[in-house]
């Protein structure tokens, strides 16, 4: 009787192991609706940094990775497509791979195709699975000279490269940089190293939030060197961006979150499964970082920690208004 019921609970067993074996992937080639949850998972995971090169979009892709435009617009809209493909142009749709941040947003790699015309956006969807945004980061050109690639890395940071050959032999590069900024459900354009003018250009994408804390500012010496603090969205709270270069360059840093208020002169960034842990120590002139196992978001030799001086605001003026022209006195006859 013992054995039997061994032998019974093995069989149940093994029909629970079979039957979560049998949850395959769906299918999203059809013209049937799914789920959003089904239309996530159809998206394989992929280890970062992930990088996606121009070469690569010649290549044929498997139809298990087919999705039918109407099941793709069914959770993004039409409009994102027509921007690079133009109104009423379906494209054929392919699954690339997915990222996900821990506890948030998923990041999914979507290769596109209509004619001779490709490209490659990434659609971002929050942790209830809702869609955020998408933007188009690899549109290849027609040029022999020039080539592109995309990388997504461990700080969740975009970075489209784009290189080209000189006549001379010589290589020029060119970079742009983006970030998706979740609050304002947006990709947001960072810093840009322009291929032919090789001026770098650092966008703060927390410049418009308010400072009317008396901490918020933006503290640093040089234009590639930043570390701004705005008002966080609750009084406890500072929202920041920090951004530098060290080394002439070779070493390089970026971090954007909310630090919470410790003291009157003091705040600490710490989030949940983060190893990374930023203190601010601020003075009337300036703002002091220590950090803590923060080496996923700068090179390996350099660091957040020093202080930085705080920056004079000056106060956009008002745009001047025309005084009305006062009306003409008659004229006596």
């Amino acid at each position: 009787m013992a054995v039997s019921k061994y032998l019974l609970s093995g069989l149940l067993a093994l029909c629970l192991l079979a039957a979560c074996k049998q949850k395959k992937k769906p299918s999203l080639s059809g013209e049937d609706p799914v789920e959003v949850s089904d239309f996530i998972r159809f998206f394989e995971p992929v280890k970062l940094p992930f990088v996606y090169a121009d070469t690569s979009l010649a290549k044929k892709e498997k139809d298990s990775l087919l999705i039918s435009y109407k099941v793709f617009t069914q959770f993004v809209p039409d409009t994102l497509l027509a921007k690079v493909f133009g109104k009423g142009v379906k494209p054929k749709i392919y699954s690339l791979g997915k990222t996900e941040v821990p506890k948030g947003e998923s990041y999914l790699f979507v290769k596109t195709v209509a004619g001779d015309k490709r490209a490659v956006f990434i659609v971002a969807f929050d942790s209830k699975e809702k869609y955020i945004n998408g933007v188009a980061v690899l549109r290849p050109d027609k040029l022999n000279t020039t080539s592109q690639s995309v990388s997504l890395d461990k700080r969740f940071t975009i970075t489209k490269t784009v290189q080209r050959r000189n006549t001379d032999g010589s290589q020029s590069e060119g970079k742009d940089v983006y970030i998706l900024n979740a609050d304002s459900r947006n990709f947001m354009l960072i810093m840009t190293d322009a291929l032919d003018e090789k001026v770098t250009e650092l966008i703060n994408p927390i410049d418009t939030l308010p400072r009317k804390n008396k901490l918020s500012a933006d503290y640093g010496p040089g234009k590639m060197t930043l570390v701004s603090i705005r008002d966080g969205r609750k009084p406890d709270r500072l929202s920041f961006f920090i951004h530098f270069e060290k080394n002439n360059g070779e070493c390089t840093g970026e971090l954007k979150g909310e630090a919470m208020i410790k003291s009157p002169n003091t705040a600490e960034y710490r989030e949940n499964g983060d190893p990374c842990i930023l203190q601010f120590n601020f003075s009337s002139a300036s703002v002091t970082l220590k950090e803590t196992n923060c080496g996923s978001r700068r090179g390996l030799n350099c660091t957040f920690d020093g202080n930085f001086g705080r920056r004079k605001w000056v106060k956009p003026a008002a745009p001047k208004t025309e005084k009305p022209t006062p009306p003409r006195k008659p004229v006596k006859k």
